[in-house]
């Protein structure tokens, strides 16, 4: 028979409250920048080898040029230094002639940007997409190359981001071709601070060796503190990671089996190895101990099963 009152009924193996919203994965934190440059963790990013052009970078004390009690509403219409060569900002930021030619006063530091291309991030059939060619004119009247990347939602980043990642290095490798120095390139949207700030983290994700997509995502707020990650493009960089863990293990076996050292260059990890095939050759020993065998019984002082003597 149930009790007169079910409410003081105890249920000793229910943990929590029913809930009816659609079940969510955990969301995914990222540490907030340190409130001045002398409590900033120390953040050590390295260029993958496979980009020789990157290798005269000095990447020492990069985010402690803008601490987060320096900040202020008006630095939002500014573009900021992310890397020596990458700049994220808002397309006013694209559309200032100024600040394109190498104008003072624009970024930390008081030194100058001399921006060699535009790169574009913009939603497509959008009356964003039709201010942005104020910007795409800008550079064309100063002769800066510039790109654009249409995307109908921001689940496109993802698809895009080998293609930006891409055409950055190419520019960036090129204009040292040409000329021995680092160009300079200014990736923006309207805001400057979700769709172009995604594409800036994926970027440091795929060409630098030691950072994932959570400190992606810290070096670009601790330089652009408006820039804003909203959870979805949280989930969008750590399905990219992902991604670009996969290849660079796939890179570092195949390095092995060809005798390149893939580990040199920033694929995969030095403890990589190549699985034992499923296959034996039809000439290879059945009796005696294999290497695998001397691995797992090596240390062992005792037989697991004896033979019995009739």
């Amino acid at each position: 028979m149930a009790p007169a009152n079910v409410e003081t009924f105890s249920y000793p193996h229910k943990t929590s409250e029913y809930s009816y919203r659609v079940p969510t994965p955990p969301r995914i934190v990222v540490p907030p920048p340190a409130l001045n440059s002398d409590a900033l963790p120390e953040i050590t990013i390295n260029a993958l080898r496979s980009a020789n052009f990157l290798n005269q970078v000095n990447y020492n004390n990069i985010v402690t040029q803008n601490a987060m009690l320096e900040w202020t509403y008006e630095r939002r219409r500014e573009a900021q230094m992310i890397l020596p060569y990458l700049y994220l900002g808002p397309m006013t930021a694209a559309k200032d002639e100024r600040f394109l030619r190498g104008g003072k006063g624009h970024i930390a530091g008081g030194g100058g940007t001399g921006i060699t291309m535009l790169l574009g991030v913009r939603q497509k059939y959008t009356f964003e997409s039709k201010l942005m060619n104020g910007a795409l004119r800008k550079a064309e009247e100063l002769g800066i190359e510039s790109h654009t990347v249409d995307l109908a939602s921001n689940q496109d980043l993802i698809h895009n981001f080998p293609s930006t990642t891409a055409l950055i290095n190419d520019h960036l490798a090129r204009v040292h071709k040409a000329t021995g120095q680092l160009g300079k390139v200014l990736v923006f949207c309207e805001s400057g601070n979700e769709r172009s700030a995604g594409v800036v983290a994926a970027y440091l994700m795929e060409t630098h060796v030691d950072v994932d997509f959570i400190k992606a995502m810290q070096l670009v707020q601790a330089q652009r503190f408006c820039a804003n990650f909203d959870d979805a493009l949280k989930r969008l960089l750590q399905g990219y990671w992902d991604i670009l863990c996969a290849k660079r293990e796939v890179a570092a076996v195949e390095g092995l089996a060809s005798g390149f050292n893939y580990v040199a260059n920033g694929y995969g990890s030095s403890s990589t190895k190549t699985k034992r095939s499923l296959q034996r050759d039809d000439d290879e020993e059945m009796d005696g101990a294999t290497e695998d065998d001397l691995e797992r019984f090596g240390g062992r002082t005792f037989a697991p099963f004896m033979d019995q003597a009739l």
